[in-house]
């Protein structure tokens, strides 16, 4: 509420500016006054000063930019191929940075030195075939090879061969306002068939149990990886269109209803690795010193103090998907082979999900005479 009354408040001085200034020009009339409608060379000059102003102002705000928000890139990629990725991202944020920089100085110093003076006239060219050349064939080439390079990259990374497929973990992720889950393959190394149309009680994933492939499946809400093995991800949605994003696995996927995608890689640094890597190190410290002072605020004012922020890999919903997409998240923990296994061993199967859920219930206790003959004798006592 306070910002929208800020927000009229600024309309509001808006308009009362406006208004002074129509005011002050009809005063003018009748006058002697040396303004017109049309430019001449002193307009000419203020504005190709000011685009020059404005040109430092861009060169200004983007190395402030940098200085201050340049932390905020995402750091040690946590997958074997984000290196690859974050090398081809780094190639591109460079050629951007410098036409960037060199095109927008063009248009600012254009715009100054060509500047309407009396007496000018603009030489006009109908065209120029060096010049139409020269601005085609550079950007092609260098586009080009960024596509090219972008294709090796990306077929690179989705690229799975068979031996990998043998000694691969096979994960199906499940999409669904507003939340994920995930189905690991049993020792068979295969998942059992799915159908939305079979999801009921603890079936929330619509797996098909009769289907023998499906009985040593287990269904979790956190996903684990082992640090050094492929993972090779098939992707589904329930309802809308999700994008399975890991930020940090530099992973990215849609889920797309009715039909299974699919992507792989190999986990490189575990949870705890990343916790002690310089960079997280820094990030989490700033972040829970914004939290501390947000905290003060909360607990003078009588709510309850933010707990400390400690940094954890995600799985989230790259995709506008409804009300609450901002919250569609899953934690993801990347272990030593060993203590991967040790967990994956806990889980219990989907066979023996349904066993515990179709166990009969255990009888209740009867009630025994020396129960009711000691209530009766309670009952009379309170009569009396």
């Amino acid at each position: 509420m306070t910002s929208f009354f800020v927000f009229i408040v600024i309309v509001l001085i808006g308009i009362a500016v406006w208004q002074l200034t129509r005011i002050f020009d009809l005063t003018q009339i009748g006058g002697v006054s040396a303004q017109s409608e049309i430019a001449n060379d002193n307009d000419n000059s203020v504005n190709g000063y000011l685009m020059f102003g404005f040109l430092g102002f861009i060169y200004i705000f983007t190395i402030y930019s940098l200085y201050a928000w340049g932390d905020f890139v995402l750091g040690t990629p946590g997958s074997e191929h984000g290196k690859e990725v974050d090398n081809l991202m780094n190639i591109s944020m460079a050629i951007i940075f410098f036409v960037q920089t060199v095109t927008q100085f063009l248009l600012h110093y254009f715009s100054f030195k060509y500047r309407g003076k009396e007496g000018r006239k603009a030489l006009y060219f109908a065209d120029n075939n060096k010049l139409e050349a020269v601005w085609t064939i550079i950007p092609v080439i260098v586009l080009a090879g960024l596509v090219m390079y972008g294709l090796y990259t990306w077929n690179t990374i989705m690229f799975v061969t068979e031996e990998e497929k043998q000694d691969a973990i096979v994960i199906e992720l499940y999409a669904k306002q507003f939340g994920w889950e995930a189905r690991y393959a049993g020792e068979d190394k295969t998942l059992g068939k799915a159908n939305v149309r079979l999801i009921e009680g603890i079936n929330t994933l619509g797996v098909d149990l009769d289907d023998p492939a499906a009985l040593d499946d287990k269904v979790v809400t956190e996903l684990h990886l082992p640090k050094g093995k492929k993972v090779i991800f098939k992707i589904r949605s329930q309802d809308v269109l999700h994008s399975a994003y890991m930020p940090h696995f530099r992973a990215q996927m849609n889920c797309v209803p009715g039909m299974i995608t699919q992507f792989a890689f190999t986990p490189s640094v575990t949870t705890a690795d990343m916790r002690n890597d310089e960079a997280i190190v820094k990030k989490v410290a700033k972040i829970n010193d914004i939290r501390s002072k947000k905290s003060k605020a909360l607990v003078a004012s009588g709510q309850s103090a933010l707990d400390p922020y400690t940094f954890d890999y995600l799985l989230l919903c790259n995709k506008i998907c409804g009300a609450s997409h901002y919250n569609m998240q899953m934690k993801i923990v990347v272990d030593t082979p060993a203590d991967f296994k040790a967990w994956l061993a806990e889980k219990p199967t989907l066979e023996q999900q349904r066993n515990d859920a179709n166990a009969p219930e255990a009888p209740a206790p009867a009630i025994t005479n020396e129960v009711v003959v000691d209530t009766t004798v309670v009952l009379a006592q309170i009569i009396k």
